[in-house]
């Protein structure tokens, strides 16, 4: 058998598109494809200048790859939104320095599906022992504390486990479709008062004269781009320095000039032109999955956020046969209208024995606590749904 080799790639670029999508396979999550790791890249929204170091791991034989991670040297803990400063404040009490530390994950995403990409017929159980091999001693020789994979792939997270990883529980929010047909059926499911809220709030903006349009496939161009990046840039910039501006005008261009556009989906929210919107919001798609990722406005309009980050996806996915929505990190308002808690995992290795020890046994506890809170959570929601099933083990 030939030698197995391990390469640490400084760009996405030194791996070939075609091999990705050799080793992806139908891998359809879009925050996971190589062209989305690129246009970050490329857009240098994601470099070292930026505390984004990549640093991918991959596995080859002679010339062929045969498994790939996708792997970011961090200087910092911004863009990940699995909020670690407990990790970091323990650190610092042992005297020990938490950064720089390697991140697996789809920068500046809380999206779920992180994991390692293998080529088909290969033994997935050995090449993880041998790529969290690579990561232990590439962290050791650089004396890097903590390895980290967020937002894990729910399959994928049993094979990180078996390799000595700790898990990590979080939360998240996502609405269901869950056999509804259309807006009609989804208001429903709420309670007579969450129901008479949503009119409420959708009237409202109705009353303010906008219109929501959804823009796709080929009306997905630069300049609309170009809107809704200024739209992010404002509403970043309403938040001074914890407005978390990531994202460059060029990497909202990179979605417009390539194919990936057809996974783009802008809901403009306006009273004429709907390429001159008072408000815009910027979700990506697939055929059974739509994600919420950024919005601004340049009119303060009461419920116009819910509009157009909300109400307006949701009966857009009906219509279109989606059948669930994620949202986007943080906000309890989301619970309140449609969408429900569910677990999130990620995966950690830590290169000190005392703050591994003290970690692991901090887990246990808190994980079991999350899970208590994601069942409370949902018991007070004010619809009706089918409850979530959750599969973690603790």
């Amino acid at each position: 058998m030939a030698t197995l080799i391990a390469r640490w790639h400084k760009s996405i670029n030194e791996f070939p598109e075609h091999s990705w999508k050799s080793l992806a396979g139908d891998e359809t999550n879009p925050f996971y494809q190589w062209q989305w790791l690129r246009a970050l890249e490329k857009s240098e929204s994601i470099s070292a200048r930026e505390g984004w170091q990549p640093c991918h791991l991959g596995i080859w034989r002679e010339n062929f790859p045969i498994a790939f991670a996708p792997l970011y040297l961090k200087g910092h803990s911004y863009g990940e939104f699995v909020f670690d400063q407990v990790f970091a404040g323990l650190a610092k009490e042992l005297s020990l320095n938490y950064y720089p530390k390697l991140i697996g994950m789809s920068p500046l995403s809380p999206v779920e599906g992180y994991r390692f990409l293998y080529a088909p017929g290969e033994s997935l159980e050995e090449l993880t022992k041998l790529m969290m091999d690579q990561i232990d001693q590439f962290a050791t020789r650089n004396k890097i504390l903590s390895c980290n994979f967020l937002y894990v792939d729910s399959a994928w997270s049993s094979l990180a486990e078996a390799n000595d990883c700790a898990k990590w529980i979080n939360q998240k929010s996502l609405w269901f479709a869950d056999g509804t047909k259309n807006f009609g059926e989804y208001l429903q499911k709420f309670n007579s008062n969450q129901r008479r809220n949503i009119k409420r709030e959708r009237k409202a903006v109705k009353d303010a004269g906008i219109i929501v349009s959804p823009i796709t496939e080929s009306n997905v161009n630069k300049k609309v781009m170009y809107i809704m990046y200024n739209f992010y840039q404002q509403h970043c910039a309403r938040w001074g320095p914890w407005g978390s501006k990531y994202l460059s005008e060029s990497f909202f261009q990179e979605l417009a000039s390539s194919e990936y556009k057809e996974k783009v989906v802008l809901f403009s929210a306006h009273r004429g032109d709907p390429e001159d919107p008072v408000a815009m919001s910027l979700c990506i798609k697939n055929a059974s999955m739509i994600w919420g990722r950024y919005w601004g406005s340049k009119e303060e309009i009461n419920s116009l956020h819910f509009e157009v980050c909300y109400y307006s996806p949701i009966s857009w996915a009906l219509d279109q046969g989606i059948t669930c929505f994620d949202p986007g990190a943080g906000g309890s308002h989301k619970l309140r209208r449609g969408f429900i808690a569910q677990s999130n995992i990620s995966m950690h290795r830590w290169y000190n024995k005392q703050m591994d020890l003290l970690i692991r046994n901090w887990l246990k506890k808190v994980n079991q606590m999350m899970l208590e809170e994601i069942e409370k959570t949902n018991d007070q929601l004010p619809f009706n749904f089918k409850a979530p099933e959750l599969s973690i083990r603790i």
